[in-house]
């Protein structure tokens, strides 16, 4: 494997390119994958969310189109955050090059986006789903198009993206390069492949599922009611940055109000915020400007930060696939972090499918129950469930429990705490 980039066949401009941005080596999946990219083959890339592989595409679609006119690539990705991450290595390595690029996804204006592909620009980066409404209007087609690339191919298959996917391939030339690039290779990816790669080259970084090597992995068995006082009180004993993943948009609220509550600077990233809002947030979390960013997956996803200290999984993710995507980020190029994962008795099925996943055991760690911090939440927790605050007024419009005190709805029964923040 090539220790340098000028191994890799790439021209003199390239190797300027890669010098201005501070590329000193290529990465394992770059050292592989540009060479047989360069050639014009089919690739099939399998490597950990964080190891370089944008830069295995971008590069060798720069290269083969620089000067030339007319849209002759496509990128897809699953999420609006992950195609404006892509823009940055395109305009970094393309800049002097001749090669434009737009950017297709919801949430922008649909008409601003019709004008600038009929510009014309040298590579479109699009989500499935915003790409689709373009073609069904006739306002998009690529009939010159030469290199197609799918990027986390497992996501947008388990975020429900085949029927766009077979949409958009159905407008596109037979006759074309086609790049898949997936930290997982499942059934459905590897049918996809099938059918839709002629002849691939297949490389193999890490193998399908395996987690980034420089994650210290740390699980803790905990009740449900215990969840907060552990995430306080592992980010009280360091100053690392945080990226908390909870299982739905509602708990990541919650547990943000916690963060906020007990003085920490963070954010929230989930479906229902806007994309301003989206952008906010991660530009806030990227600088510094906060410690901590509470997600959900698909929020997360194309979250680019490379030196995110701590991931604590607050919940176990819906697919054990998650699993490696979520602690890739505490592992991302050159880096290396923790990532905790809180589990209840109830989540031991997902626990071993992960383990099935990643083919090995995550090590067990003790709860820290003696921890002052630890010590103080449960304690907080406890008051708030004897001391639910003053009594709401009733208007007669609702019936009372049995047992229920004068004036207390009966949404809690007195099972947890006040927030709701730890019922599972």
């Amino acid at each position: 494997m090539s220790d340098t980039f000028d191994q890799l066949g790439l021209s003199p401009a390239a190797l300027e390119a890669l010098r201005r941005a501070r590329f000193s080596r290529p990465t394992p999946i770059q050292a592989k994958a540009i060479p047989l990219a360069l050639e014009g083959r089919d690739v099939i890339g399998c490597a950990a969310t964080g190891t370089g592989k944008t830069a295995a595409y971008v590069l060798p679609l720069v290269e083969r189109f620089a000067g030339r006119e007319g849209t002759l690539g496509l990128v897809l990705a699953p999420t609006r955050e992950l195609v404006q991450q892509i823009s940055g290595p395109v305009g970094l390595f393309s800049e002097s090059r001749g090669v434009t690029h737009t950017v297709v996804i919801g949430g922008e204006d649909m008409g601003a986006q019709a004008e600038a592909l009929n510009r014309k620009p040298t590579l479109v980066l699009a989500t499935p789903g915003r790409l689709v409404d373009l073609l069904d209007s006739g306002v998009a087609a690529f009939p010159q198009l030469e290199a197609l690339v799918l990027d986390e191919a497992d996501r947008m298959l388990d975020m429900g993206f085949l029927p766009q996917l077979e949409r958009i391939l159905e407008m596109l030339p037979r006759r074309r390069q086609t790049l898949l690039f997936s930290a997982t290779l499942g059934p459905d990816v590897s049918r996809f492949a099938r059918e839709e790669l002629k002849q691939p080259a297949y490389v193999e970084v890490t193998r399908s599922g395996t987690p980034a090597e420089r994650a210290e992995q740390r699980l803790y068995v905990v009740k449900p009611e215990e969840k907060s006082a552990l995430l306080l009180t592992l980010l009280a004993r360091d100053e690392a940055t945080a990226l908390v993943f909870t299982r739905t948009k509602e708990r990541a609220d919650k547990v943000h109000k916690a963060l906020l509550r007990a003085g920490y600077k963070c954010e929230v990233l989930h479906a229902d915020r806007t994309q301003n809002q989206r952008s906010q947030a991660m530009e806030g979390f990227r600088q510094g400007k906060f410690r901590c960013l509470v997600a959900t997956d698909i929020a997360a996803r194309g979250l680019d930060v490379q030196d995110v200290g701590h991931v604590i999984n607050y919940d176990l993710p819906h697919e054990p696939e998650d699993y490696v995507h979520r602690i890739g980020r505490t592992a991302r190029a050159s880096a290396s972090g923790v990532a905790s994962t809180f589990v209840t008795s109830k989540d031991r099925p997902m626990t071993e499918r992960i383990e099935k996943v990643i083919r090995g055991g995550i090590p067990r760690v003790p709860v820290p129950r003696e921890d002052p911090v630890f010590l103080a939440e449960v304690e907080r927790l406890q008051a708030a469930q004897k001391d639910p605050g003053p009594p709401q007024k009733d208007h007669g419009t609702s019936k009372k429990e049995p047992g229920q005190a004068p004036g207390r709805h009966a949404r809690s029964h007195g099972k947890g705490p006040r927030s709701g923040l730890d019922k599972e």
